[in-house]
């Protein structure tokens, strides 16, 4: 019979982040109970699975490893123009993210908003 494979660390990643959509932005934070900024959503979400990542959107931009657009897959996390923002991709050429100020953890579709057009990178940092 058909075993399903098990979910990879960076599925069971966003499985996390998108379980904290809803939960109020705020600036320093990396918690559910506190709110996220959007390098501490990432931070969070693979802290879930045991993958220790810095809180700096700057400091992810250079983790990992480089995936073109083309090749993007659940978990890859998404650096947008100037460095100062990231999310998570959660396939479908969609977003889990910690927007600003005033918003909440949300997921977002790149195509529809003015993020895709500002990605500038899209690093993997788990192979399996």
């Amino acid at each position: 019979s058909y075993v399903p494979e098990p979910p990879t660390k960076a599925e069971r990643a966003v499985k996390g982040a998108l379980g904290a959509v809803g939960t109020p932005y705020r600036w320093g934070g990396e918690s559910p109970a506190t709110g996220f900024d959007c390098s501490g959503l990432v931070r969070w979400a693979y802290g879930r699975v045991g993958i220790d990542l810095p809180h700096s959107s700057y400091a992810l931009y250079s983790e990992g490893r480089r995936v073109r657009e083309s090749q993007m897959a659940p978990g890859d996390i998404l650096v947008f123009d100037g460095l100062g923002h990231v999310g998570l991709y959660i396939g479908n050429g969609r977003m889990v993210h910690s927007p600003e100020t005033g918003r909440n953890v949300e997921v977002d579709r790149l195509a529809a908003t003015n993020y895709g057009a500002r990605l500038v990178a899209a690093r993997r940092v788990v192979v399996a």
